[in-house]
């Protein structure tokens, strides 16, 4: 009898949890909303519409999923120079994108050839302003002419990693990437039609786009279902999940998390082997029986040492090598350490300490803009390049913001007015008079702000004596890891440098990430975790 019951109480309970997984499937995939009970994707009823297809973000051309978490940012072993400025914390880096290799000269000319055809009749300075540095290769006291002549355009150095780019032409070229990336899936998806005769304002533009500023050589639309509209087919929005988010440069963090690779390590929370370098074991050598001695990297081994001796280069490159050289890390990632040395997003600051930056997704050099608008609150036409203009937020518009306050938060925590003075802006709204304007108030803690300023301005210039005893300014920016003429020193993760953003050399290059949206694990098989073993099996296929 006991045992009866028991099988009856089994079978009731896998009925019940399989009708909750029905209903919890039917919840997630309904046609209708489980808070109104309206139907979605209906013109009938207003036509709001909501994508049940969509599964997760598609992976961009270019780009490798990389799997975030948490890790301990900053330099944990060697200190030879003995400055410390990247001090160990634990931060959290959000899943992203990040290009398998550095940006190709091929990749570079081909965003100075579409510039060209597009602007260079109306708009020659756009382009000449794309145009990499060259003369980076001229050395006072060596023979680097042919790279002057040669690196950037001749077919041999096609694939090697683009260099005489700046900070500011390296995020042009994002803007130019996404907008290609982005205008290449409209055709896919059936929804442009190829348009070789574009022109100056006359040009796909992803925000033009999405604001209903460009519309292309249509071939056919999405269906309109809201009624209100009168039109029978729209433009895609965002909300359709077609369109990527913006290739941009990886922040310090990301690249510097992305570049050592924990991913091959991590059993169950638990990493087995700590990492110095993008690779297991702290040689610069290879440890596996079958490439054992091989050098790792694209670097400088000592003084007069580029490559190694004749009939036995160590590392095939006296000055950068291609950019699928060597062997990928456990995020499929080429060239972490070594060949150039990559602009990330981030502001310079010489001290980076746990209590001056946020542990999730840390960052300094937020500027939050946004488009802008004319009278009415519509967003302004866009401009001759064909791009909406982005202008600095308004301080009038955030007065009772907790979060921030201002647009330029570069040196939030770190030699601005508001922090030097100790005034809390939220406690001095408090105790001023409620029946204050907006204005009011600001004028009033403009007063205060001008009592204590004394003619300081407040910004990094001042604070770390641009000019005068360092070269740190707002405008100096992190580069990471070593290059083709950097010591083993430099191909440490965590070490870090800096350069103005309008400045380049013969050893800097870049690679562009993207966001993740949604989940931080990821389904597709592509974006699957790497490891060792796939790092050696690609290797072994470029070979080949």
């Amino acid at each position: 009898m006991m045992k009866s019951s028991n099988i009856i109480l089994a079978v009731s309970c896998l009925f019940i949890l399989g009708s909750c997984s029905s209903t919890s499937n039917k919840s997630s995939n309904s046609k209708n909303s489980s808070t109104t009970g309206w139907d979605y994707n209906n013109s009938k009823n207003g036509g709001f519409e909501t994508n049940s297809k969509y599964k997760e973000q598609a992976t961009g051309p270019g780009l490798m999923f990389v799997e975030g978490g948490s890790f301990t940012m900053g330099r944990t072993q060697q200190d030879v120079f003995s400055d410390w400025n990247n001090v160990p914390k634990t931060v959290t880096v959000s899943s992203f994108y990040l290009d398998e290799t550095e940006v190709r000269n091929v990749d570079y000319l081909e965003y100075l050839y579409w510039i060209n055809r597009v602007y260079g009749q109306s708009y020659p300075e756009v382009y000449k302003k794309a145009l990499p540095d060259t003369l980076v290769w001229r050395d006072k006291l060596g023979y680097n002419e042919p790279y002057v002549e040669s690196y950037l355009r001749h077919p041999a150095y096609k694939n090697y990693p683009v260099v005489g780019v700046s900070w500011s032409q390296a995020n042009d070229f994002c803007v130019w990437r996404t907008d290609r990336v982005n205008e290449r899936i409209l055709i896919d998806e059936g929804i442009l039609k190829e348009d070789n005769e574009q022109i100056d304002e006359n040009s796909f533009n992803t925000d033009a786009y999405l604001a209903g500023q460009y519309e292309g050589i249509v071939k056919r639309n999405l269906k309109n279902l809201n009624p209100s509209l009168g039109e029978e087919t729209r433009l895609v929005r965002m909300e359709d999940g077609i369109l990527l988010p913006r290739y941009r440069l990886p922040t310090e963090a990301e690249w510097e998390f992305a570049a050592l690779g924990y991913v091959g390590n991590t059993q169950m929370e638990n990493t087995d082997e700590r990492k110095l370098y993008p690779w297991n074991g702290s040689s610069v050598r290879n440890g596996d029986k079958k490439n054992q001695g091989e050098i790792m990297a694209n670097f400088k081994k000592s003084r007069g040492d580029n490559m190694g001796v004749a009939g036995s280069l160590n590392d095939n490159a006296d000055i950068t090598g291609p950019v699928r050289s060597f062997w990928p890390n456990d995020y499929g990632l080429f060239c972490m350490a070594g060949n150039v040395s990559e602009w990330v997003m981030d502001v310079y600051r010489p001290v980076i300490e746990q209590t001056t930056t946020t542990d999730h997704r840390p960052f300094r050099g937020s500027v939050f803009k946004t488009q802008k608008r004319d009278e009415d609150g519509f967003i302004e036409e866009k401009d001759s390049l064909g791009r909406i203009t982005m202008v600095d937020v308004n301080v009038e518009d955030n007065v009772y913001r907790r979060n921030y306050k201002k647009s330029d938060n570069i040196n939030y925590n770190d030699g601005d007015i508001e922090s030097q003075m100790g005034i809390d802006w939220n406690n001095f709204l408090k105790e001023k008079s409620e029946g204050d304007t907006a204005s009011v108030r600001i004028d009033k803690w403009n007063t205060e702000a001008k009592k204590y300023k004394d003619n300081r301005t407040g910004n990094s210039s001042e604070m770390y004596d641009y000019g005068n005893t360092s070269l740190i300014s707002d405008r100096t920016r992190v580069y990471k890891g070593g290059s083709w003429k950097d010591r083993a020193y430099w191909l440490v993760p965590g070490t870090r440098r800096f350069l103005d953003q309008d400045q380049s050399t013969d050893a800097i290059g870049f690679r562009c990430a993207m966001d993740r949206m949604g989940a931080p694990s990821s389904n597709l098989k592509e974006n699957q975790r790497r490891g060792t073993d796939y790092s050696q099996k690609k290797m072994e296929s470029n070979r080949r």
